[in-house]
């Protein structure tokens, strides 16, 4: 058997080994890794190596003119791929293969910058050469996610050189279970994953029930659209989950760990394998874990997309090799969970934060944030914004600042930024949450304050959506994932999201009246008090809650038999605008179906037969004088 390398040890090793001045940080998180980044890494080394200079990577212990480092998200995807130099600190957008030649001969051999690479911002086009100079990244508080995107993913030792792992040491070999759940219980740190149940009251439960097998879960299936918080931090970062996820053992006496991971991300599951063997060489899972009596091993189990396996139960129920379908509850799992043992599942958010607190101390932690909603909270920040990626906050931020400062404003359908402030409605929790309007801009964003507006802060997604957005589309997107998505279990919920579905659609397509809004109203209500799990109750939140802001909107559709944005295609109404029409007759040339007539050279002569028009926008995309508008 190989000796078993202390922490201070690996903590050395990886210090002495920075022989080198400088270091190329690659963002090899998915969204970069799809720009193309994994080839600029390779590219780098090509060229270094051509050039007669010496890089040394992950793994390598040895001296070299430069570093070449693989991490993972920075979380600035809007931008990527991205490249930082380290210690200048400068951060490259959107680098290409072409560009890594000059980045060594110029940024790397003399430090200058280069311009055309750095970050413009959206409303006065100023370079910014700094990252922790960008607005995306200056009002963060970046905890969970600051190795993310700085350490290499590859590389354990480095993990270490950042004091990770000392807390899953320190929790198994100095604390027993009550002092690891009071310190996490007097951090504050509550469920991220959507329940914002308080942690550490949660492990409690387990820690006090008498069993001969106890389980970790790591639910990483994150299913909602626009989410994808859970899955940067386990490409980024896996040591900081298993860390999380040993600390959690020792909290409740568990053996036995299982990460549960979506099969759509696949960048994940292969660094948390490796993430896993690597720690179980360290001697951080396994038998006798940090040359203790405690034994904990970790498993990776991919799901097969359901989004309802996001739910505990039905999570359980997958990983038992039935189907994913909820049960109810009592018992909760911290009771009777996994194969009939206590169980304890957590998401990957939440895990992660365990060191972190650990690390700063539940006193430090519980400063940042608000009363009730203590720390920091992840969210994919997407949709109609100029900056879209994922951030970290202190809960307690308010839109304007989320919005208006880190996300750099609303941006319209071609891309253009249309100002700081000027959205329609910032969806957030997924298809379990609800719509936030310009009312709620100064709303502090925290687990009590989005309830009382009828949303949630669920997993983390925020959409952003701009004026030409239309609402009653956007209900019926979420109604038609969760439909699809529903296991079926329960009628209110199988069958009420198919009818209020139904109803969306009647309305989008012009054919609803009055009693229909009524209805969709009502069947609302009932899925939500009577369905069996709360994936089935929060399914009717979007509907519910563009029906109390934006009900106007829904009025036109359902009254007026119109679509105010004109984004509804059975509601669209084509016109010709006489005085633009210059008459050349290219309009009539491209429609399909003869709905155009006029003559030619005569712009006021030309209209269009609504009763023939099948809305294709031909003639829109023909009109060169932008004489054919909707509306």
């Amino acid at each position: 058997m190989s000796k078993i390398i202390s922490l201070e040890e690996r903590k050395k090793r990886w210090t002495d080994a920075q022989t080198y001045g400088t270091r190329i940080v690659i963002c090899a998180g998915t969204g970069c890794v799809a720009g193309g980044a994994l080839k600029i890494y390779d590219k780098f080394r090509e060229v270094l190596k051509a050039k007669g200079m010496s890089v040394v990577v992950a793994l390598e212990k040895e001296k070299a003119d430069f570093g070449l480092a693989e991490t993972g998200c920075k979380g600035f995807c809007q931008m990527g791929p991205l490249v930082t130099i380290k210690p200048l600190g400068v951060m490259y957008v959107k680098v290409a293969e072409v560009d890594v030649e000059e980045i060594i001969d110029k940024t790397l051999k003399s430090g200058e910058v280069i311009e055309r690479l750095l970050y413009k911002c959206p409303h006065d086009g100023k370079t910014v050469e700094k990252q922790d100079d960008i607005p995306f990244y200056k009002s963060q508080v970046r905890l969970m996610l600051d190795m993310c995107g700085s350490i290499d993913v590859n590389d354990v030792d480095e993990y270490v050189a950042g004091d990770g792992y000392f807390m899953a040491r320190k929790a198994v070999l100095q604390m027993n279970g009550k002092e690891i759940c009071d310190e996490i219980l007097a951090s504050g740190l509550r469920g991220r994953g959507g329940g914002g149940f308080p942690t550490g009251r949660k492990w409690e439960f387990a820690r006090v029930n008498q069993s001969d097998i106890k389980y970790v879960i790591c639910n990483g299936d994150e299913g909602d659209p626009g989410a994808f918080m859970d899955r940067c931090i386990m490409e980024g970062n896996p040591h900081a989950v298993l860390e999380g996820m040993i600390i959690t053992a020792a909290a409740i006496g568990a053996s036995e760990g299982i990460i549960y991971v979506r099969m759509e991300y696949p960048l994940a599951v292969r660094r948390l394998r490796a993430a896993i063997k690597q720690a179980r060489d360290a001697g951080f899972l396994g038998k006798n874990i940090f040359g203790s009596k405690f034994n904990f091993d970790v498993e990776i189990m991919e799901g097969a997309g359901a989004f309802v396996c996001g739910e505990e139960t039905a999570l359980m129920a997958s990983v038992e090799g039935r189907r994913g379908m909820p049960t109810l509850k009592p018992p909760f799992p911290a009771e009777k969970g996994l194969f009939g043992k206590p169980t304890i599942i957590n998401n990957v958010e939440t895990l992660a934060a365990v060191p972190v607190i650990m690390r700063m101390g539940a006193g430090e932690y519980a400063k940042l944030g608000t009363e009730k909603s203590k720390g920091t909270k992840v969210f994919a920040l997407t949709g109609h914004i100029a900056n879209s990626g994922l951030i970290e906050v202190p809960f307690g931020m308010t839109l304007r600042k989320i919005v208006g400062e880190i996300g750099g404003g609303v941006i319209d359908d071609e891309g253009n930024h249309i100002g700081a402030l000027d959205y329609k409605a910032v969806q957030i929790g997924g298809p379990s949450g609800g719509c936030l309007t310009q009312k709620h801009l100064d709303m502090p964003i925290d687990y009590e304050g989005l309830i009382a507006a009828g949303a949630m802060v669920g997993s983390g997604g925020l959409v952003v959506m701009n004026q030409k957005t239309c609402i009653v589309k956007i209900a019926q997107y979420f109604m038609q994932f969760t439909q699809n998505e529903s296991c079926g279990k329960c009628t209110p919920c199988r069958e009420g999201t198919r009818q209020m579905l139904e109803l969306l659609k009647k309305i989008t397509d012009g054919k609803a009246e009055m009693e229909d809004l009524k209805l969709l109203e009502e069947l609302a209500q009932t899925v939500m008090v009577s369905s069996l799990c709360m994936l089935g109750k929060t399914a009717p939140n979007p509907v519910i809650s563009t029906l109390e802001h934006f009900r106007d909107e829904y009025l036109a559709h359902v009254k007026e038999k119109r679509c105010p944005v004109n984004a509804c295609e059975a509601l669209m109404k084509y016109k010709i605008l006489p005085d633009m029409c210059k008459g050349c007759t290219l309009c009539i040339k491209h429609c399909p179906v003869e709905a155009i007539t006029g003559e030619r050279g005569k712009g006021d002569s030309f209209k269009i037969c609504l009763d023939k028009c099948i809305k294709c926008d031909a003639c829109v995309g023909a009109c060169k004088f932008k004489a054919i508008v909707r509306g």
